[in-house]
């Protein structure tokens, strides 16, 4: 009897890009847009919405996408996390806006509030992350853990003092966020696409080392 010759298995292997860039500049433009109303340079927030679907959530939900993909951990959570961050967040201005419908007597704007509370713990431990992934993201995520608990603030003490002088942090720290993810989504490119390394985003602090940890000396 003859033998019946070994199935050849092909494997096709899929490249992807680093989609680090896009996903950073989504929240780069977003916060740039964003503000530029709390700054007082523009009012409302009805055209903030556009930006905040489609670069604030489409581009880095999208970009996470990818970095699952390559096994990209810190790249896929923060992308998505924040992601999805932009899409509640428009929501919220939608629903405010009256977009859906007429609002509840009930209805508590103030509910936004918890919500950046429940992110600003969330971004601590991103922050930890952070500061072992490069300065610039480091930077960004110090911005974003300032930003969170001040929109809080801003919120559930709108019309005091307090709630004033939040707001005011809120709008700085926006403004820094966007400034330094111009730099940071740029650096990508750049850096990606020459394969070099042309703008810095400084090394990793290391503070903390990546693996298993070390086996106690005898």
């Amino acid at each position: 009897m003859h033998e019946q010759p070994a199935s050849q298995v092909t494997e096709t292997k899929i490249l992807l890009s680093d989609p680090t860039a896009m996903g950073v500049f989504g929240l780069a433009m977003v916060t740039f847009v964003a503000a530029s109303q709390k700054m007082g340079w523009t009012t409302g927030v009805t055209y903030l919405i556009p930006w905040a679907l489609f670069l604030g959530s489409i581009a880095q939900i999208w970009a996470s996408t990818i970095d699952f993909r390559k096994n990209n951990y810190f790249g896929a959570i923060v992308l998505g996390v924040y992601g999805l961050f932009w899409v509640a967040v428009a929501m919220h201005w939608a629903t405010s806006l009256g977009w859906f419908g007429t609002l509840a007597e009930n209805a508590d704007p103030k509910q936004l509030a918890f919500a950046c509370i429940g992110y600003f713990i969330f971004s601590l431990f991103i922050m930890v992350a952070a500061f072992e992934a490069n300065k610039v993201f480091a930077a960004i995520l110090v911005c974003i853990n300032v930003l969170l608990p001040a929109l809080a603030i801003s919120l559930l003490k709108k019309g005091t003092p307090l709630g004033t002088a939040s707001h005011e942090v809120a709008a700085w720290s926006e403004l820094s966020i966007s400034l330094l993810g111009f730099y940071a989504a740029g650096a990508v490119f750049l850096n990606s696409y020459f394969g070099r390394v042309l703008l810095p985003l400084g090394s990793p602090m290391g503070w903390i080392r990546k693996g298993p940890a070390k086996a106690p000396a005898a």
